[in-house]
Parts: C-alpha cells; structure tokens; sequence
C-alpha cells in the first residue's frame, strides 16, 4: 500500500512538471489521473488498491463529524431543558479490536464525542469501560457503537 501511495504522489507530481503549474489545483488533477492509473493497474501490485482504505478513512471522518453534531445538540439539549431526565452510568463494551492503533483511534472518537468518555480499556478481556452521561438502554448504545465507530475502524485498519 505504501509504494502505491509513492507511486500516485510521483504521478501527480510528474503531472504538474509536464503543465508547468504548481498549484493546489494542478496537484489534485494529477493525484486523481494517479489514483484512476493505479486502479487500472491494480492487478499488477501485490497488495490491494489502497482506494478502498482511502475511501474508508474518509468515510470515518464524515461518521465523526456526524456523531459530534448529533451527539453536541443532545448535549445542548439538556443544558437548555429546566429540568434534567438523564441516567448517567458506566457501560462495559466488549469491543473485538486487537490493535493499540485500533483501541486508541476508538478510545479518542469516543471520548471527543460529547457526554461520553472512554475510562479504561482492559487488552486482555478486550473490555472498554465507558462513561455516558445518558444511558437508556446498554444494549441499544453497545450496538450504536459497535455499528458505528468499531465497524468504520475496522474498514480502514483491516
């Protein structure tokens, strides 16, 4: 995957010496004939088209921002409201991640996300012990989790 990532940069760069124009522009015309020569070639490298895990990060970005703002105006929610109907309490979420890169990207997506913070991650039971400040149903937010972040990790990382 890294020497295809080399490869596209070196196209795109050989893309803006052959227009003479080094721009912002430029680069991401010759980047993306980069990446569409790579993909037509893509049988000829070892590893798979790096693409898909381009393509999954970007994808995890955009499932962060949606879930900071939706997760921001449920907060906003009850710092407006008068009276407080929240159930703060701890989840254990048995996660099936196995990398620290893996359990660090889910720690921090978790504990950036408003009203939930990750406390402790146990590698050997593969337990995460999370903190929420509005927890209806375990079952319901292990499963929003799983579905969410886990699984958007586990596209890109694997």
């Amino acid at each position: 995957m890294g020497f295809q990532i080399i490869l596209n940069l070196v196209i795109a760069l050989v893309w803006m010496a052959l227009n003479t124009t080094w721009n912002g522009l430029n680069f991401m015309i010759g980047y993306l004939i980069g990446l569409l020569l790579i993909f037509g070639l893509k049988r000829f490298f070892p590893q798979p088209f790096y693409g898909r895990k381009l393509w999954a990060a970007f994808k995890l970005i955009l499932l962060f921002f949606s879930e900071l703002f939706k997760s921001s105006m449920v907060v906003l929610r009850y710092i407006i409201s008068p009276k407080l109907d929240i159930n703060p309490g701890i989840l254990t979420y048995e996660t099936d991640l196995n990398s620290d890169w893996e359990l660090t990207l889910l720690s921090t997506l978790v504990s950036l996300t408003p009203g939930t913070v990750l406390i402790e991650v146990s590698r050997e039971q593969h337990l995460a012990y999370i903190h929420a400040i509005d927890i209806k149903d375990e079952e319901e937010l292990s499963h929003n989790i799983r579905n969410t972040f886990e699984r958007a990790i586990k596209e890109v990382t694997r």
